[in-house]
Protein backbone atom coordinates (compact mmCIF):
# COMPACT_ATOMS: atom_id res chain seq x y z
CA UNK A 1 0.00 0.00 0.00
CA UNK A 2 1.66 3.36 -1.14
CA UNK A 3 1.49 5.94 1.44
CA UNK A 4 0.69 9.43 -0.07
CA UNK A 5 1.09 13.38 1.72
CA UNK A 6 -2.13 14.52 2.76
CA UNK A 7 -2.32 17.90 1.47
CA UNK A 8 0.75 20.17 1.89
CA UNK A 9 0.73 18.66 5.92
CA UNK A 10 3.14 16.36 7.27
CA UNK A 11 0.06 13.29 7.39
CA UNK A 12 0.88 10.58 5.38
CA UNK A 13 -2.32 8.76 4.91
CA UNK A 14 -2.44 4.84 2.63
CA UNK A 15 -3.95 5.79 -1.26
CA UNK A 16 -6.96 3.71 0.45
CA UNK A 17 -9.21 4.10 2.94
CA UNK A 18 -11.96 2.57 4.34
CA UNK A 19 -15.18 4.21 4.58
CA UNK A 20 -17.26 3.06 7.84
CA UNK A 21 -20.54 4.16 6.16
CA UNK A 22 -21.90 0.92 5.92
CA UNK A 23 -21.03 0.05 9.67
CA UNK A 24 -24.33 -0.11 11.97
CA UNK A 25 -26.89 0.59 9.18
CA UNK A 26 -30.18 1.52 11.10
CA UNK A 27 -32.04 3.94 8.77
CA UNK A 28 -33.33 3.83 5.24
CA UNK A 29 -30.72 5.44 3.43
CA UNK A 30 -27.89 3.86 5.14
CA UNK A 31 -29.53 0.11 5.13
CA UNK A 32 -29.89 0.30 1.33
CA UNK A 33 -25.62 0.62 1.56
CA UNK A 34 -25.62 -2.36 3.81
CA UNK A 35 -26.32 -3.46 7.83
CA UNK A 36 -22.56 -4.31 8.95
CA UNK A 37 -22.81 -6.02 12.35
CA UNK A 38 -20.16 -5.32 14.87
CA UNK A 39 -18.40 -9.07 14.22
CA UNK A 40 -18.20 -8.47 10.41
CA UNK A 41 -16.55 -4.40 11.13
CA UNK A 42 -14.10 -6.31 13.01
CA UNK A 43 -13.21 -8.69 10.09
CA UNK A 44 -13.07 -5.96 7.75
CA UNK A 45 -11.35 -3.86 9.83
CA UNK A 46 -8.92 -6.69 10.13
CA UNK A 47 -8.14 -7.26 6.48
CA UNK A 48 -7.82 -3.61 6.25
CA UNK A 49 -5.11 -3.44 7.97
CA UNK A 50 -3.46 -6.34 7.49
CA UNK A 51 -3.13 -4.93 3.43
CA UNK A 52 -1.94 -1.90 5.42
CA UNK A 53 -4.92 0.36 4.73
CA UNK A 54 -5.05 1.90 8.51
CA UNK A 55 -6.78 5.19 7.21
CA UNK A 56 -10.82 4.39 8.38
CA UNK A 57 -13.83 7.35 7.62
CA UNK A 58 -16.87 7.94 9.22
CA UNK A 59 -19.41 10.92 10.42
CA UNK A 60 -21.25 11.65 12.86
CA UNK A 61 -24.30 11.73 11.07
CA UNK A 62 -23.81 8.25 9.66
CA UNK A 63 -26.81 6.24 11.49
CA UNK A 64 -27.19 8.47 13.99
CA UNK A 65 -23.63 7.97 15.88
CA UNK A 66 -23.63 4.24 14.96
CA UNK A 67 -21.19 4.08 12.46
CA UNK A 68 -18.78 5.91 15.03
CA UNK A 69 -19.57 3.28 17.36
CA UNK A 70 -19.31 0.05 15.25
CA UNK A 71 -16.05 1.80 14.01
CA UNK A 72 -14.45 2.08 17.99
CA UNK A 73 -15.13 -0.71 19.01
CA UNK A 74 -13.58 -2.47 16.22
CA UNK A 75 -10.17 -0.18 16.14
CA UNK A 76 -9.95 -1.47 19.96
CA UNK A 77 -7.90 -4.43 19.03
CA UNK A 78 -5.06 -2.33 17.67
CA UNK A 79 -2.77 0.52 19.40
CA UNK A 80 -4.24 3.76 18.82
CA UNK A 81 -0.77 4.93 16.87
CA UNK A 82 -1.40 2.54 14.68
CA UNK A 83 -4.79 3.98 12.88
CA UNK A 84 -5.92 7.30 11.67
CA UNK A 85 -9.37 7.98 12.13
CA UNK A 86 -11.39 10.40 10.14
CA UNK A 87 -14.71 11.71 11.07
CA UNK A 88 -17.06 14.70 10.07
CA UNK A 89 -19.69 16.67 11.63
CA UNK A 90 -22.05 19.91 10.43
CA UNK A 91 -25.41 17.83 8.75
CA UNK A 92 -28.06 17.84 11.48
CA UNK A 93 -27.39 15.34 14.37
CA UNK A 94 -30.86 15.65 16.92
CA UNK A 95 -33.28 18.20 17.20
CA UNK A 96 -32.98 21.88 18.60
CA UNK A 97 -32.25 24.88 16.44
CA UNK A 98 -28.41 24.44 17.11
CA UNK A 99 -28.03 21.09 16.56
CA UNK A 100 -27.04 21.52 12.95
CA UNK A 101 -24.03 23.63 11.05
CA UNK A 102 -20.76 24.52 11.71
CA UNK A 103 -21.30 26.73 14.51
CA UNK A 104 -18.91 27.03 18.03
CA UNK A 105 -22.04 25.47 19.84
CA UNK A 106 -22.05 22.58 17.13
CA UNK A 107 -18.73 21.71 16.52
CA UNK A 108 -18.26 21.55 20.32
CA UNK A 109 -20.61 19.62 21.24
CA UNK A 110 -20.58 17.09 18.62
CA UNK A 111 -16.61 16.14 18.46
CA UNK A 112 -17.05 15.72 22.22
CA UNK A 113 -19.95 13.27 20.90
CA UNK A 114 -17.15 11.80 18.10
CA UNK A 115 -14.99 11.47 20.70
CA UNK A 116 -16.98 9.27 22.93
CA UNK A 117 -18.59 7.28 20.29
CA UNK A 118 -15.08 6.12 18.51
CA UNK A 119 -13.41 5.86 21.98
CA UNK A 120 -10.46 7.91 21.31
CA UNK A 121 -8.73 11.26 22.89
CA UNK A 122 -8.31 12.63 19.46
CA UNK A 123 -9.00 12.44 15.68
CA UNK A 124 -6.64 12.37 13.38
CA UNK A 125 -8.60 14.01 10.49
CA UNK A 126 -11.85 16.15 11.00
CA UNK A 127 -14.02 17.32 8.49
CA UNK A 128 -16.53 19.83 8.48
CA UNK A 129 -19.12 17.91 6.22
CA UNK A 130 -20.58 20.89 4.19
CA UNK A 131 -20.08 24.55 3.85
CA UNK A 132 -22.08 26.28 6.08
CA UNK A 133 -23.52 30.13 4.78
CA UNK A 134 -25.35 30.32 8.18
CA UNK A 135 -22.19 30.87 10.53
CA UNK A 136 -19.19 33.20 9.95
CA UNK A 137 -16.47 31.06 8.38
CA UNK A 138 -14.03 33.15 10.98
CA UNK A 139 -16.52 31.50 14.26
CA UNK A 140 -16.03 27.96 12.50
CA UNK A 141 -11.96 27.79 12.06
CA UNK A 142 -11.16 29.75 15.38
CA UNK A 143 -13.16 26.88 16.83
CA UNK A 144 -11.42 24.32 15.05
CA UNK A 145 -7.96 25.51 15.44
CA UNK A 146 -8.70 26.00 19.20
CA UNK A 147 -9.07 22.11 18.80
CA UNK A 148 -6.08 21.54 17.03
CA UNK A 149 -4.45 23.72 19.78
CA UNK A 150 -5.89 21.26 22.32
CA UNK A 151 -4.93 18.06 20.58
CA UNK A 152 -8.73 16.88 20.20
CA UNK A 153 -8.08 17.51 16.64
CA UNK A 154 -4.71 16.93 14.49
CA UNK A 155 -5.68 17.96 11.15
CA UNK A 156 -8.66 19.67 9.72
CA UNK A 157 -10.91 19.25 6.25
CA UNK A 158 -13.71 19.82 4.79
CA UNK A 159 -15.82 18.52 2.10
CA UNK A 160 -18.38 19.67 -0.04
CA UNK A 161 -17.47 22.88 -0.72
CA UNK A 162 -17.36 25.02 -3.67
CA UNK A 163 -14.28 26.68 -4.73
CA UNK A 164 -15.08 30.21 -3.20
CA UNK A 165 -16.14 28.42 0.31
CA UNK A 166 -12.65 26.62 0.24
CA UNK A 167 -10.30 29.55 -0.68
CA UNK A 168 -12.42 32.07 1.84
CA UNK A 169 -11.61 29.78 4.19
CA UNK A 170 -7.83 29.07 3.34
CA UNK A 171 -7.72 32.89 3.36
CA UNK A 172 -9.46 33.51 6.94
CA UNK A 173 -6.72 31.02 8.28
CA UNK A 174 -3.55 32.71 6.57
CA UNK A 175 -4.95 36.06 7.78
CA UNK A 176 -5.46 35.11 11.84
CA UNK A 177 -2.37 31.74 11.55
CA UNK A 178 -4.92 29.44 12.20
CA UNK A 179 -4.97 25.53 11.13
CA UNK A 180 -5.82 25.80 7.44
CA UNK A 181 -7.81 22.88 5.66
CA UNK A 182 -5.31 20.01 4.66
CA UNK A 183 -7.46 17.76 3.13
CA UNK A 184 -11.21 18.13 0.85
CA UNK A 185 -12.95 15.20 1.14
CA UNK A 186 -14.95 15.58 -2.83
CA UNK A 187 -17.05 13.54 -5.48
CA UNK A 188 -14.64 12.41 -8.08
CA UNK A 189 -15.14 9.38 -10.21
CA UNK A 190 -14.94 8.36 -14.16
CA UNK A 191 -18.30 9.31 -14.49
CA UNK A 192 -18.31 12.63 -11.95
CA UNK A 193 -15.04 14.57 -13.30
CA UNK A 194 -17.11 18.29 -12.27
CA UNK A 195 -13.93 17.83 -9.47
CA UNK A 196 -11.26 18.75 -12.32
CA UNK A 197 -13.09 22.20 -13.60
CA UNK A 198 -12.17 24.47 -10.74
CA UNK A 199 -11.63 22.56 -7.30
CA UNK A 200 -8.64 20.86 -8.77
CA UNK A 201 -6.86 23.52 -9.63
CA UNK A 202 -7.22 25.48 -6.79
CA UNK A 203 -6.30 22.40 -4.86
CA UNK A 204 -3.01 22.59 -6.58
CA UNK A 205 -2.47 25.72 -5.86
CA UNK A 206 -3.33 25.61 -2.16
CA UNK A 207 -1.32 22.24 -1.38
CA UNK A 208 -5.06 20.75 -0.57
CA UNK A 209 -5.17 17.03 -1.10
CA UNK A 210 -8.67 15.14 -2.10
CA UNK A 211 -10.07 12.35 -0.28
CA UNK A 212 -12.57 10.84 -2.94
CA UNK A 213 -15.28 9.80 -1.66
CA UNK A 214 -17.76 7.37 -3.64
CA UNK A 215 -14.71 6.50 -6.24
CA UNK A 216 -17.48 3.79 -8.20
CA UNK A 217 -19.95 6.51 -9.20
CA UNK A 218 -22.40 6.26 -6.69
CA UNK A 219 -22.52 2.47 -7.28
CA UNK A 220 -22.73 2.33 -11.04
CA UNK A 221 -18.77 1.51 -12.09
CA UNK A 222 -18.89 -1.67 -9.59
CA UNK A 223 -19.48 -3.97 -13.42
CA UNK A 224 -23.16 -5.02 -12.95
CA UNK A 225 -25.27 -2.06 -14.20
CA UNK A 226 -25.18 -2.18 -17.83
CA UNK A 227 -27.38 -1.44 -20.46
CA UNK A 228 -30.56 -3.27 -21.87
CA UNK A 229 -30.14 -5.04 -17.73
CA UNK A 230 -32.12 -4.27 -15.26
CA UNK A 231 -30.94 -2.73 -11.92
CA UNK A 232 -28.97 -5.83 -9.20
CA UNK A 233 -31.99 -6.50 -6.94
CA UNK A 234 -29.00 -5.29 -4.10
CA UNK A 235 -28.23 -2.03 -5.57
CA UNK A 236 -28.14 0.82 -3.00
CA UNK A 237 -29.83 2.76 -6.45
CA UNK A 238 -33.05 0.39 -5.75
CA UNK A 239 -33.73 3.01 -3.06
CA UNK A 240 -35.75 6.23 -3.93
CA UNK A 241 -33.31 7.85 -0.80
CA UNK A 242 -29.89 6.98 -2.35
CA UNK A 243 -30.95 8.01 -5.82
CA UNK A 244 -32.58 11.21 -5.19
CA UNK A 245 -29.65 12.36 -3.21
CA UNK A 246 -26.57 11.32 -5.22
CA UNK A 247 -25.33 12.49 -8.32
CA UNK A 248 -27.37 11.47 -11.82
CA UNK A 249 -25.66 10.83 -15.00
CA UNK A 250 -27.38 9.95 -18.08
CA UNK A 251 -27.95 6.26 -18.42
CA UNK A 252 -26.45 6.30 -21.81
CA UNK A 253 -23.26 8.10 -20.56
CA UNK A 254 -22.48 5.65 -18.16
CA UNK A 255 -22.87 2.49 -20.60
CA UNK A 256 -20.75 4.51 -22.88
CA UNK A 257 -17.92 4.24 -20.04
CA UNK A 258 -18.91 0.84 -19.06
CA UNK A 259 -18.22 -0.14 -22.51
CA UNK A 260 -14.63 1.12 -22.75
CA UNK A 261 -13.57 -0.23 -19.45
CA UNK A 262 -14.70 -3.77 -20.52
CA UNK A 263 -12.52 -3.33 -22.76
CA UNK A 264 -9.08 -2.32 -20.82
CA UNK A 265 -10.41 -5.03 -18.38
CA UNK A 266 -10.12 -7.82 -21.18
CA UNK A 267 -6.87 -5.99 -21.64
CA UNK A 268 -5.89 -6.00 -18.13
CA UNK A 269 -7.25 -8.92 -16.56
CA UNK A 270 -8.48 -6.30 -14.09
CA UNK A 271 -11.97 -5.98 -12.58
CA UNK A 272 -14.58 -2.57 -13.51
CA UNK A 273 -14.11 -1.22 -10.22
CA UNK A 274 -10.38 -1.84 -9.92
CA UNK A 275 -9.83 0.28 -13.03
CA UNK A 276 -12.37 2.95 -12.20
CA UNK A 277 -9.78 3.17 -9.17
CA UNK A 278 -6.63 2.99 -10.38
CA UNK A 279 -7.60 5.44 -12.62
CA UNK A 280 -8.39 7.91 -9.93
CA UNK A 281 -5.20 7.02 -8.11
CA UNK A 282 -3.34 8.57 -11.17
CA UNK A 283 -5.18 11.55 -11.20
CA UNK A 284 -3.75 15.24 -9.75
CA UNK A 285 -3.83 15.98 -6.05
CA UNK A 286 -5.47 12.76 -4.95
CA UNK A 287 -4.34 11.49 -1.36
CA UNK A 288 -6.77 8.66 -0.74
CA UNK A 289 -9.58 7.24 -2.51
CA UNK A 290 -12.18 6.25 0.39
CA UNK A 291 -13.26 2.68 -0.30
CA UNK A 292 -16.91 1.32 1.26
CA UNK A 293 -17.68 -2.63 1.19
CA UNK A 294 -21.05 -4.61 1.75
CA UNK A 295 -18.91 -7.71 2.42
CA UNK A 296 -15.37 -8.89 2.95
CA UNK A 297 -14.99 -10.54 -0.54
CA UNK A 298 -15.92 -6.94 -1.90
CA UNK A 299 -13.49 -5.44 0.01
CA UNK A 300 -10.77 -7.91 -0.72
CA UNK A 301 -11.89 -7.09 -4.79
CA UNK A 302 -11.22 -3.41 -4.68
CA UNK A 303 -8.16 -3.51 -2.51
CA UNK A 304 -6.63 -5.21 -5.78
CA UNK A 305 -6.77 -1.55 -7.46
CA UNK A 306 -3.77 -0.60 -6.00
CA UNK A 307 0.40 -2.20 -6.72
CA UNK A 308 -0.27 -1.42 -10.31
CA UNK A 309 -1.06 1.56 -12.84
CA UNK A 310 -2.82 1.62 -16.03
CA UNK A 311 -0.74 2.07 -19.20
CA UNK A 312 -0.98 5.77 -20.73
CA UNK A 313 -2.70 4.16 -23.81
CA UNK A 314 -5.50 2.79 -21.01
CA UNK A 315 -5.70 6.13 -19.35
CA UNK A 316 -5.81 8.35 -22.37
CA UNK A 317 -8.85 6.18 -23.76
CA UNK A 318 -10.44 6.38 -20.25
CA UNK A 319 -10.23 9.86 -20.59
CA UNK A 320 -11.52 10.57 -23.42
CA UNK A 321 -14.64 8.25 -23.26
CA UNK A 322 -15.96 9.72 -19.54
CA UNK A 323 -15.28 13.60 -20.57
CA UNK A 324 -18.23 15.76 -20.97
CA UNK A 325 -18.98 19.78 -21.89
CA UNK A 326 -18.20 22.52 -19.09
CA UNK A 327 -20.07 24.94 -17.54
CA UNK A 328 -18.84 28.39 -18.13
CA UNK A 329 -16.63 29.72 -17.28
CA UNK A 330 -14.41 26.22 -17.70
CA UNK A 331 -15.58 26.06 -21.26
CA UNK A 332 -14.23 29.32 -22.16
CA UNK A 333 -11.15 28.51 -20.29
CA UNK A 334 -10.16 25.58 -21.89
CA UNK A 335 -9.67 26.84 -25.04
CA UNK A 336 -6.90 28.96 -23.76
CA UNK A 337 -4.29 26.69 -21.96
CA UNK A 338 -1.45 28.60 -22.98
CA UNK A 339 -2.51 30.80 -19.98
CA UNK A 340 -4.59 28.21 -18.27
CA UNK A 341 -2.71 24.77 -18.67
CA UNK A 342 -4.43 21.79 -17.28
CA UNK A 343 -3.35 20.27 -14.13
CA UNK A 344 -1.03 17.36 -14.15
Amino acid sequence: MEYRQLGRSGLKVPELCFGAGTFGGNNEFFKAWAETTQAEADRIVGICMDAGLNFFDTADVYSNGASEEVLGKALKAYKREDVLISTKTTFRFGEGANNVGSSRYHILKQVEGSLKRLGTDHIDVYHMHAFDATTPVEETLNTLDKLVREGKVLYIACSNFSGWHLMKSLSVSERYGWARYVGHQVYYSLIGRDYEWELMPLALDQGVGALVWSPLGWGRLTGKIRRGQPLPKDSRLQTKVVLDNGPRPDDEYVYRVVDVLDEVAKETGKTIPQIALNWLLQRPTVSTLVIGARNEEQLKANLGAVGWKLSAEHIAKLDAVSALPRAYPYWHQVQFTERNPLPV
